[in-house]
């Protein structure tokens, strides 16, 4: 689907980091989070993705052949054009060619760009009939979710942290500060349409590998949708400074089968709905009277 499938340039950087710096190998490579001597985006794992990163590449390419022209194109008029070599100036004040050519030639090339950058906006903004609907709240400093089809079935999610100072390995051997102890789950080849808002301050829900990122702002309820097309689990984190713990927000989605989706909803409905999610909130309270505490 992507309008520029054949180009890879990112995959060559990487590789060839990979060769000379002898620490990324095959082996190392982990969908929906990030790995050692990363360069470039995730793998993606949605249509949308892979098309906003072969987008990438090719204003990459444009970019860069832009730039080197202009460097080129200063190098010769300092080496042309210096009091040394060009004693007796021209006093020439148009050249109607060149006015010309560097007035449409910027053109064309917006004109390049532009197309292929409106078939991506279409795309990630043309939302199509939802298969799942969640609505995600961000708070100080975690994330709340609620399936509203689903019987209004509601859960957080918090950050694992470390035990003795030994790195937490969650689900699938989620990596440090990214683990977290509920993951959202959706189906794979499931168009999922997200609600985003939040309680306190301005977060955002964003997950690299679905190319989703979103504020949850206070009083609003932002929507976005994705369809992950590749089982698996994938992490993201809060991208807006939402305050101290700001770095400890992480997100975790886990894209299952319909078959384990379906048998997850009704493990889910009878653990969550015993009552609403309180151990934040009482370890909230216990902070509050720690401080009162010192205070005295």
């Amino acid at each position: 689907m992507s309008v520029f499938k054949g180009m890879g340039l990112f995959s060559l950087v990487t590789g060839f980091s990979a060769l000379m710096t002898g620490g990324a190998t095959a082996a190392e490579h982990v969908t929906g989070q990030p790995y050692k001597w990363q360069l470039g985006f995730q793998e993606q794992a949605t249509a949308v993705g892979r098309q906003m990163s072969s987008f990438h590449d090719f204003v990459l390419v444009i970019i860069t052949l832009v730039t080197i022209f202009v460097v080129l194109l200063l190098a010769y008029v300092i080496w042309k054009f210096n009091e040394k070599a060009n004693p007796v100036p021209s006093k020439t004040s148009h050249n109607t060619m060149i006015e010309v050519i560097w007035t449409v030639v910027p053109i064309l090339v917006l004109l390049v760009i532009t197309i292929p950058s409106f078939r991506l906006l279409f795309a990630q903004y043309d939302f199509p009939k939802a298969d799942v609907v969640i609505k995600a709240t961000g708070n100080q400093w975690y994330w709340s979710y609620e399936y509203p089809d689903a019987d209004g079935m509601s859960f957080d999610a918090l950050m694992l942290r470390d035990d003795d100072n030994k790195p937490i390995k969650g689900p699938d051997n989620a990596p440090r500060t990214l683990a977290v102890d509920n993951y959202v789950v959706v189906p794979v080849n499931k168009n999922v349409e997200l609600l985003i808002t939040a309680s306190d301050v301005i977060h955002a829900w964003a997950i690299p590998a679905f190319t989703v990122k979103v504020d949850a702002i206070p009083g609003r309820v932002i929507k976005t949708w994705f369809n992950a097309d590749r089982i698996g689990t994938y992490y993201g984190q809060c991208s807006e400074l939402c305050g101290k713990d700001h770095g400890y927000m992480p997100i975790a989605v886990k894209v299952v089968s319909q078959a384990d989706y379906e048998a997850w909803l009704v493990k889910a409905k009878k653990e969550y709905a015993s009552a609403a999610p309180v151990r934040w909130k009482n370890a909230k309270t216990q902070l509050a009277a720690a401080r009162v505490a010192i205070q005295k």
